[in-house]
């Protein structure tokens, strides 16, 4: 992905800038999710064909993640090693996502759909905010 490219996605051409827009969408994303998944495991766990105890403990986890990268994305210039944290652990997410869905869970179409559409989602995170720190280091 290009400066150009990823300054259009950010709305600016400063990496700091760009890098902190990255994390905070992140950070909004996956609190969002997190406190979904608390809120009304139950029913979400029906919906996506998953145990709503793992719901629960993937929200708690989701919500605590997401709080701490916007206390990150709040930096005026988040250090390289806790941005590199988050960049690898979104990677690690969309990759055990996607084994999860192989190996043992059993969703419905809903869960089907959904456990892909996230881990992608969560591996562009990776992606921008990777580019973005390079750019920040260029």
């Amino acid at each position: 992905m290009s400066a150009l490219q990823l300054a259009a996605l950010a709305r600016t051409s400063e990496p700091q800038t760009m890098l902190r827009r990255f994390l905070a969408l992140d950070a909004v994303t996956t609190t969002g999710n997190g406190l979904a998944y608390l809120a009304a495991s139950g029913p979400l766990g029906r919906f996506l064909g998953m145990d709503q105890g793992l719901l629960l403990g993937l929200g708690a986890f989701l919500t605590l993640y997401g709080a701490g990268v916007a206390m990150l994305a709040a930096r005026k210039n988040p250090p390289v090693l806790p941005v590199r944290a988050v960049i690898e652990a979104n990677l690690a997410w969309a990759v055990v996502s996607l084994i999860a869905l192989a190996t043992w869970l059993s969703p419905t179409v809903a869960g089907t759909v959904w456990i892909p559409l996230q881990a992608v989602t969560v591996g562009g995170f990776a992606a921008l905010q990777y580019a973005a720190l390079r750019a920040t280091r260029a």
